[in-house]
């Protein structure tokens, strides 16, 4: 379905659905989500990129804040700079190009018949953002976009499965991580800054904390 307006008349409305459905304490047990796993396997681009900096998101990244979730490929980013480097070090490894990415990047299939998306980050923020996924590691050892950026992007995108990892990753992160997210989000797209206020309640709801 296509709403008039955008991505961002999208994201209202999908929040607007969010906010008149969600009741306080509807989500899993503590123990449950408070648990990190790494139970799919994934490539490690660490071999094949180097020294590139490369960093993983989408769903295989939110593992990294909230419970794992499955997923059918791996998206990763490297700087728009190294997108052509990146590709024919993918190449040289063996990995078979299938095609561009309307976004921006391309995909790959691995060696052992993995799908893996290599998104070329464009904005000024994303060598920054590289450098901080390379000490953010996940249970498989992959270098993982720390959250404020991970959610900035899924903002961008809007679209539902990404506002649901929005409000459950902020719903489980503490004070310091959910102001670091208000303060990126605010510098790089301060109109969005609204929306994210109210995941932030929606995730806390989720939770048992908050008020309707």
């Amino acid at each position: 379905m296509a709403y008039v307006g955008g991505p961002t008349t999208a994201r209202r409305v999908l929040i607007a659905v969010a906010q008149r459905r969600q009741r306080r304490g509807t989500g899993s047990g503590a123990a449950f989500v408070r648990e990190r796993t790494a139970w799919q396997q994934w490539p490690n681009l660490d071999a094949v990129l180097a020294p590139l900096a490369w960093a993983v998101v989408g769903a295989v990244a939110t593992r990294q804040y909230m419970p794992e979730r499955a997923t059918g490929d791996l998206d990763v980013v490297v700087a728009k700079a190294d997108a052509a480097v990146a590709r024919a070090k993918l190449r040289a490894a063996g990995y078979a190009f299938r095609g561009d990415l309307r976004i921006g990047g391309s995909t790959w299939r691995s060696p052992d018949g993995q799908d893996v998306d290599v998104i070329e980050g464009a904005e000024a923020w994303w060598p920054t953002a590289l450098a901080a996924a390379q000490t953010n590691r996940d249970g498989q050892g992959l270098p993982v976009l720390p959250l404020a950026y991970l959610v900035h992007i899924k903002l961008q995108r809007g679209q539902a499965q990404n506002l649901a990892d929005i409000s459950r990753m902020l719903g489980l992160a503490n004070a310091d991580a959910r102001e670091t997210v208000c303060r990126l989000v605010a510098r790089e797209a301060p109109e969005d800054c609204d929306d994210l206020e109210i995941l932030i309640r929606l995730g806390e709801l989720e939770f048992g904390e908050g008020t309707p």
